[in-house]
């Protein structure tokens, strides 16, 4: 059960990971911007926020996963401190971004204080986790790291929400967009909190300060 969950989960950062490519290659409206205003579409600074934050939120899904692997922590302590770098750099670009992004999110104010609080929350875990591994407290940037990147996961939830809304309740865009920008990232950290006080091999030893 452990693999299988391991595997979807890497399975799901990847494939979101990469999805951002296709709006660099397709002219058309795709995904999240067929739903969006011609007064939005029309702002040039929107467009380098958006460009902004879905390459470099790429960037965090698709190296955050891997600092949850024993095998590179262990094994390749170099490669996880490079990778969790890169991490970090990405989610202030992209973080960023989101937040003025959020700004102008469909579904009103709801929709917005919400994404603007998933938002102000990713990059605040991220720099706790920081200021945990340059004080060497390697439980805590641990701890924070996967509420971290339970926050960058919600690329990969809302996008398993939507459908859901959509096909199965038939709900309208703006209406289960208001509802997804809570639901894609809140209960994600109920689950990252509970992976924390399970005190999984999520969270590395002591030893790896060496």
């Amino acid at each position: 059960m452990r693999k299988i969950t391991w595997f979807f989960f890497v399975f799901f950062a990847i494939g979101v990971g990469v999805y951002p490519i296709l709006y660099f290659l397709v002219n058309e409206r795709i995904g999240l911007l067929s739903a969006k205003s011609a007064e939005v579409l029309d702002s040039q600074i929107w467009w380098i926020a958006f460009y902004t934050h879905i390459s470099f939120g790429a960037f965090a899904l698709l190296t955050g996963w891997s600092q949850f692997s024993k095998k590179i922590r262990t094994k390749n302590l170099r490669l996880h401190r490079i990778l969790g770098k890169v991490y970090l750099i990405s989610i202030l670009f992209a973080g960023t971004a989101g937040f003025y992004l959020a700004l102008h999110a469909n579904g009103g104010w709801i929709a917005q204080v919400g994404f603007s609080g998933m938002a102000l929350s990713w990059l605040t875990t991220s720099f706790l986790a920081y200021l945990a591994i340059i004080k060497l407290n390697i439980e805590s940037h641990s701890a924070w790291m996967i509420r971290s990147y339970s926050l960058a996961f919600a690329a990969v939830t809302l996008r398993l929400w939507l459908p859901f809304f959509d096909i199965a309740l038939g709900m309208g865009f703006d209406d289960s967009y208001t509802i997804i920008s809570w639901l894609s990232w809140v209960p994600n950290l109920f689950v990252a909190q509970y992976f924390i006080q399970r005190n999984s091999d999520l969270v590395p030893s002591r030893g790896l300060q060496s």
